[in-house]
């Protein structure tokens, strides 16, 4: 089966889950224990990739290093009240090695995990950290030269920014990963992208994990663009992203990369190589809760819209359901997942979980499921599964006022979405806090000398509409605050 124009994604936070299962059997766990039950539930479920978050090994350097930083530990500490040292196991971009952490079961498990996605038609996507690497990473004793030193002066001007190693051949200052607008990180350890040597090595890492999944979420993906990387360090670099995803491809035809990317840089980093960007900008104007500016969003060309990935939450961000109110939180989702592009889940979502899992914890809070978001994303699953919204064409609609003088057309988003034979969707909503009304020119052909029936996929509400009306003057909305609905256009007569 070819795959879906726009497909699904679900964000799994490996070692929070294994705990969990951990918990449930009552001994220790590995991706080997995973049931097939769940595999089975997201395949159902219309997903077609799984990303499973921090599998690969972290050491004990940057473990201790998040149990003794304080504002880490105040953080982990509003997560868990009743925090353990065990719930933190160091972050998981800390990364040592590009293979499984035997607590999780080590590379076999992961092959068997992946062999029983693939028998399912789910691909797995796992992480690439190009920007830095643990503390305890061998290159550390090995190639001191594929990292950026530092002096004793920048000791003194910047300890935020850099450390002082301990090394068989004498200590060595080395600077931490940071991006240029924030500190260091201190678990981590700065990459030098202007060392071919270090770009040879990171190729090699990115050819190792394409041997092992289907595709990759890249942490971070701008830090190492050369324009990024001389205004972090001051140093030029080579670029590094297009030969290296060349050479993955060489090898792996198929295999997807996806790139977590802020700063309005999507275009740029899709011209890299990347199949998906992050749609940070989307998610930003979403929260600001104004109609015109998201709708504006919209106006991009197709191809590059194609290429974003759109999402509520991840790892990163806070909570959709501590973000948004319900009526919010569905209209989001609605624009949000019913537009071109990866549909990004994350594991939780659907539940109305409040509360973000920081990525150095191994240990989630026990929350209550909230069972009108639970019931909403059913019904927005189910839409996600029609071929329509997964390979049909979309189309940003003009709303128009929908009586002389009123200006609430400007608070619509209004989208069609066309596929074969009697298959389109018209989705519309009024995102915002106030009752608003548009007419809205439909693009759908032969609509005149017909009976239809507007049915919303979200509710049980169902219009019928003259086919000369709409042809005339359009579909007239009258929605409440931030009301959403999903409309399956159909003839009032068809039994199709």
């Amino acid at each position: 089966m070819a795959d879906p124009r726009y497909p699904s994604l679900y964000q799994i936070n490996s070692r929070v889950w294994l705990t969990d299962l951990a918990q449930t059997l009552n001994r220790p766990t590995t991706l080997d224990d995973i049931p097939d039950a769940e595999l089975d539930r997201f395949a159902d479920l219309g997903f077609d990739w799984i990303w499973f978050l921090s599998v690969w090994q972290t050491g004990p350097g940057a473990q201790q290093v998040s149990r003794d930083n304080p504002e880490w530990r105040r953080e982990f500490q509003e997560t868990l009240p009743d925090l353990r040292e065990e719930d933190i196991a160091g972050s998981g971009f800390a990364i040592t090695d590009y293979t499984v952490h035997p607590d999780l079961g080590g590379t076999a498990a992961l092959a068997r995990l992946r062999e029983r996605l693939r028998l399912r038609g789910l691909k797995l996507m796992l992480d690439f950290v190009p920007n830095h690497v643990g503390l305890d990473h061998p290159w550390v004793e090995d190639h001191p030269d594929y990292f950026i030193q530092g002096t004793e002066c920048d000791m003194i001007d910047a300890p935020e920014n850099y450390t002082r190693v301990q090394r068989r051949d004498g200590d060595t200052i080395f600077a931490y990963g940071r991006d240029p607008h924030f500190s260091g990180w201190p678990d981590t350890l700065q990459l030098n992208y202007t060392n071919p040597a270090l770009q040879e090595a990171m190729t090699g890492e990115l050819v190792k994990i394409a041997g092992q999944c289907d595709g990759v979420r890249c942490d971070m993906a701008m830090l190492v663009l050369p324009s990024v990387f001389l205004k972090t360090w001051g140093q030029s670099a080579e670029p590094f992203w297009p030969p290296a995803i060349d050479r993955v491809h060489e090898r792996h035809p198929d295999f997807l990369l996806l790139a977590e990317v802020y700063w309005d840089m999507e275009w740029m980093i899709q011209q890299q190589g990347f199949d998906y960007a992050y749609d940070k900008r989307l998610y930003d104007r979403l929260r600001e809760g104004r109609a015109r500016p998201v709708r504006e969003h919209f106006n991009r060309e197709i191809d590059y819209q194609d290429k974003l990935a759109r999402f509520l939450e991840n790892h990163d961000e806070p909570r959709a359901a501590a973000t948004f109110s319900h009526d919010v939180h569905r209209a989001a989702a609605v624009i949000s997942y019913l537009t071109p592009g990866l549909r990004f889940f994350h594991q939780g979502q659907f539940d109305g979980r409040q509360k973000r899992i920081s990525p150095h914890l191994v240990r989630g809070p026990q929350e209550p499921v909230d069972e009108t978001l639970k019931s909403f994303y059913e019904q927005l699953l189910a839409v996600l599964r029609l071929p329509v919204v997964r390979n049909g064409q979309w189309q940003l609609l003009e709303c128009t006022p929908g009586k002389e003088g009123n200006p609430t057309n400007d608070a619509f988003l209004v989208f069609a979405w066309q596929g074969g034979k009697n298959d389109s969707l018209v989705v519309a909503v009024n995102y915002a806090p106030h009752p608003s009304q548009c007419h809205v020119r439909l693009p759908f052909a032969g609509l005149a000398n017909k009976s239809w029936r507007l049915q919303d996929q979200l509710s049980s509400a169902g219009y019928q509409c003259s086919g000369d009306g709409l042809q005339s003057s359009g579909l007239f909305l009258h929605m409440a605050p931030w009301q959403a609905a999903v409309y399956a256009l159909r003839k009032e007569d068809s039994r199709e």
